[in-house]
């Protein structure tokens, strides 16, 4: 090992979001040692978001999809950062402190930052063709290129991923069914009263929900597939997309010291539980909430780029403090934007400002005590930003509500 710590030689396993910027943070905090990326796809680094969102739409030439690269080749060199792209980590030996890769070779370490994020889970049903899921820059280039066709398609899971697929097809013109074993799917997320509007703003745009019934199987082929559903009815279309969550990419771990059940637990300084100078952070990481009190492996954006900057500032010593979790979600569906800050507690109360159903509106919620532990906005950028800051200065939900009315009435 490395006795100079700003000598150490980082190994950041993972080239999406969270370690790419985890690599570029070690070199803004003044880390001088050599940094080696590890990329399991054979793309350069890219942004994940846009591949439900604006990139699924696009039109899919080169220069679209530069727009959503995280890095170049170049500006990796430029700081130093040695790529490794299309080599998946295979395994970890953490006495030896090394990385082994699927091609055989080794790479030592005396500082690991596990960044691996998560995968899709896999479909429990393979038909010949026809079904589609979403994680990787191919998987939405496949799909962009289904829904161009205009065709029938079903999307099995009706949470925020499932139902921006589902805006996106209606957008090219698709006949679209989002199918969702639970009666309102996105309410663990927003609350029933905004999940209600959600479903309400699909069937106004033309999409059909079969919500509260599960798949049962898939059979057939791309152009000519039954989806057949618990309650005995069955639904003929051209594809499927399979959106059933995620599970965190640890496989490689299995025979590591470290606890991978849901993740790679971690202390509340994101350093991994079973061997020294090993950080997990990102989707893959699951890791206690200080407001939550609870383990969480949270799947987002702002967290995953958040604990980077955290890791990167705590591994060169700029550091010295558990992490504070942003907790920010956003999803486009149509023409809304749809935030959320913070969590909800279902113990809890929420206070609605503004018209849900108008497509303006605060849903602030409060935990079980009445102190606000989070919010959903609906095309209100205004609103959103007021409830952060309000939050952030623990101000009680009575001051937030009336602050969002005042607002609100000042907006008239």
């Amino acid at each position: 090992m490395t006795d100079s710590p700003a000598k150490r030689h980082i190994v950041i396993v993972g080239a999406s979001l969270a370690g790419t910027r985890a690599a570029e943070g070690l070199r803004a905090f003044g880390h001088t040692g050599p940094i080696t990326l590890i990329g399991s796809e054979h793309e350069l680094p890219y942004d994940r978001p846009p591949l439900s969102k604006d990139l699924l739409k696009s039109d899919w030439t080169d220069a679209s999809v530069e727009l959503f690269r995280l890095a170049t080749t170049a500006s990796l060199g430029a700081s130093d950062i040695r790529l490794e792209l299309g080599v998946p980590a295979d395994g970890l030996n953490t006495a030896d402190r090394a990385v082994h890769l699927a091609d055989g070779r080794e790479i030592p370490y005396d500082v690991l930052i596990i960044a691996t994020g998560a995968a899709a889970r896999p479909s429990p049903w393979q038909p010949e063709s026809g079904v589609y899921q979403l994680r990787t820059l191919d998987d939405s280039r496949a799909l962009a290129a289904c829904l161009r066709r205009r065709e029938p398609i079903v999307i099995v899971g009706g949470g925020f991923i499932g139902t921006e697929i589902a805006a996106a097809a209606i957008g090219f013109g698709c006949d679209v069914t989002v199918v969702d074993p639970v009666a309102e799917p996105m309410t663990r997320i927003v609350g029933p009263e905004t999940a209600l509007t959600l479903t309400d703003l699909h069937t106004r745009n033309g999409a059909r929900t079969r919500f509260g019934v599960g798949v049962t199987d898939i059979q057939g082929r791309e152009g000519a597939l039954t989806v057949s559903l618990a309650d005995g009815s069955r639904i003929e279309t051209s594809a499927a997309v399979v959106g059933i969550g995620s599970i965190p990419s640890t496989y490689w771990l299995a025979d590591s010291a470290l606890d991978t059940a849901n993740g790679v637990l971690t202390d509340s300084r994101l350093r991994a539980f079973g061997a020294e100078d090993v950080y997990a952070i990102g989707d893959v990481a699951r890791w206690p909430h200080p407001g939550r009190g609870i383990l969480v492996r949270a799947e987002h954006w702002t967290n995953a780029s958040d604990q980077a900057r955290y890791v990167a500032a705590a591994i060169t010593g700029t550091m010295d403090a558990d992490y504070q979790p942003t907790d920010f979600v956003w999803s486009d569906q149509y023409d809304w934007k749809i935030h959320t800050v913070g969590w909800r507690d279902p113990d809890g109360i929420s206070y609605t400002v503004g018209d849900l159903a108008d497509g303006r509106a605060a849903v602030l919620h409060t935990d079980i005590q009445g102190v606000p532990c989070g919010a959903v906005t609906i095309n209100w950028i205004r609103g959103l930003n007021l409830i952060r800051r309000l939050l952030a200065a623990d101000a009680s939900a009575e001051a937030i509500a009336d602050e969002l009315k005042q607002m609100a009435y000042a907006a008239r």
